[in-house]
């Protein structure tokens, strides 16, 4: 019996030790794994530029971008980091970041700022601000990151944002107009309030419409929120160190604050609860008929491609 007990507690020590040694062996495993996952990220990105054909812009250099090419890249010089933001892809909670990093110590929380604030103009240094030698020393020497998103899944998010909320502006800017031309309503009111008030606004498929319609950008370039996400990074021109994903935004966030020894410092905003999933892309296209959905694929293909997302063959086969 006495061995029998002996026995049961070495097996309970055993237990307790592998337990302790796996929780410790934890960080390090985490940090391997988003290691092996930036440099499949970062390959797949070199690959890709690598084919002049498909993208030809890899053969520019920065002396041949303009200024407002590069007005989303976001400098903290104190930290040697440069952020590259793509709207509807956590750009707010990493703005709240950057906006706390330019407080200086004690760093106040980045959630207790405004998320309106840190999108007013000027509130942030950008790298177009300072003289082209300090641009591409600056390109060239700090940490540089961009955040990405499964293309269509920004789009979904973009959409609800602006276009299911009671937006002003791209409401008498976009909406207004995609409803006349798409919406059959040639006298879509004027004014948001009245439209909203009265339930009026673009559905998705006029939204799509919108998109893949040739005229769009021969009036203008895309808006940036639903810009293609490499026509506002250039990652074929600038060789960003870490390339994050929204579908590991947590993950991905922790371990840049880690790599620059701030984690203790700064908690990284949580994610929203009513962020667009994945999963929701199958009902919002159901309204979408097939050769639209092939054509605003061949419109975010470059994105899909560069960022490693499955060509989502569920949406395009027939």
């Amino acid at each position: 019996m006495a061995g029998y007990r002996r026995s049961l507690l070495l097996l309970g020590f055993m237990f307790v030790v592998m337990a302790y040694y796996q929780w410790d062996m934890l960080p390090q495993k985490r940090a391997e794994r988003i290691h092996q996952r930036q440099e499949l990220r970062k390959q797949s990105l070199r690959e890709m530029c690598a084919d002049e054909e498909a993208f030809p812009e890899g053969k520019r250099g920065l002396d041949d971008m303009s200024n407002k090419e590069l007005e989303n890249l976001i400098v903290d010089d104190k930290h040697g980091i440069i952020y590259c933001y793509i709207p509807k892809v956590g750009c707010t909670s990493w703005k709240r970041v950057f906006y706390v990093l330019k407080q200086g110590e004690p760093y106040p929380d980045p959630m207790s700022i405004e998320g309106e604030m840190v999108h007013v103009p000027n509130m942030l240094p950008l790298l177009n601000s300072f003289p082209r030698t300090e641009m591409k020393a600056k390109l060239k020497h700090y940490t540089k990151f961009l955040f990405v998103r499964d293309p269509f899944v920004r789009l979904i998010s973009a959409y609800r944002d602006k276009f299911l909320m009671n937006n002003t502006y791209f409401y008498e800017n976009f909406g207004r107009g995609i409803l006349r031309l798409y919406g059959n309503q040639p006298d879509a009111p004027q004014l948001a309030e009245e439209a909203f008030s009265s339930g009026i606004r673009p559905s998705f498929y006029n939204f799509i419409q919108y998109l893949v319609d040739p005229r769009t950008e021969m009036k203008e370039p895309f808006e940036p929120h639903w810009r293609q996400m490499h026509r506002v990074c250039h990652p074929c021109l600038i060789k960003y160190d870490f390339v994050g994903h929204q579908e590991t935004l947590q993950e991905d966030a922790e371990h840049i604050l880690k790599t620059l020894m701030l984690q203790d410092d700064i908690k990284f905003p949580p994610s929203y609860k009513n962020m667009t999933s994945s999963t929701s892309v199958l009902d919002w296209f159901r309204t979408v008929p097939l050769e639209d959905k092939r054509k605003l694929y061949k419109i975010y293909e470059k994105d899909f491609k560069l960022f490693g997302y499955k060509k989502p063959s569920e949406l395009l086969d027939g």
